[in-house]
């Protein structure tokens, strides 16, 4: 089973996240205090550590950079092992969204960077994404099932209803980020980043024209979509 450590000051996002990370069949463990849950890094391993920036004890960038080098004896009053999570995936969660700060947080060794108020829906995308990239993820899977729709992500091939379906590259890879979130309303921006990269130059319209084409390729009525619905002024949602 795939484990995630959620390290969060604040009890009530704490709870909610290890709630709904536990509704979608992760084992969760928990902890409000930095340098308590460095420990339970240390002593327990972990696939994905959703963290905060803000912490008491230690600061979410200091515990990525203590994770990352396996620097226990930076920290006298922690054990001296080093951490069992070292590889571990790392999400950070901040109030703080300028580009610096994300900058910062991605160089201490994060995977990725939330900003403060978000979604349950962008959360456990990202979640999805960040595990689905790590190697020893039990998350993995060559083949994504909706319906009549079939992806075969290893050969990179679609067939709905027994027909295959030719798609791009692009609209390829937009298709299996909305059908492995099936239900979350992802917004512009986040699928952006998935399917494009954080070097993309462009805007969200790029998005936008992607899954006009999508629709046309799977949609009996590309102008009154079933599938791939729009959520207005937030994004899209893929429904079966």
């Amino acid at each position: 089973m795939t484990t995630i450590l959620v390290v969060e000051d604040e009890a009530t996002l704490r709870d909610t996240l290890a709630y709904n990370l536990t509704k979608e069949g992760y084992e969760v463990s928990t902890s409000g205090d930095g340098a308590e849950a460095l420990e339970l890094a240390r002593a327990d391993k972990f696939d994905l550590i959703v963290l905060d920036i803000m912490l008491p004890g230690l600061d979410g960038l200091s515990f990525c950079r203590i994770l990352r080098k396996e620097q226990a004896t930076l920290i006298p009053a922690l054990s001296k092992e080093p951490a069992r999570s070292a590889n571990a995936s790392v999400i950070m969660l901040t109030a703080r969204g300028s580009e610096v700060d994300r900058i910062i947080g991605l160089e201490s060794g994060a995977d990725d960077y939330i900003v403060k108020p978000f979604s349950l829906g962008e959360f456990l995308a990202r979640v999805r994404a960040v595990l689905r990239r790590a190697p020893s993820t039990a998350l993995r899977s060559d083949r994504l099932e909706s319906g009549d729709l079939s992806l075969d992500l290893a050969a990179r091939r679609v067939s709905q209803a027994g027909r295959e379906v030719k798609l791009s590259h692009k609209e390829f890879d937009l298709l299996a980020a909305l059908v492995r979130n099936k239900d979350a309303v992802l917004s512009r921006d986040l699928l952006l980043e998935q399917v494009w990269g954080l070097d993309h130059v462009g805007d969200d319209r790029t998005v936008d024209v992607h899954v006009r084409w999508l629709r046309e390729k799977l949609e009996a009525n590309p102008s009154e979509p079933q599938r791939i619905v729009t959520v207005r002024g937030v994004g899209y949602r893929f429904e079966g």
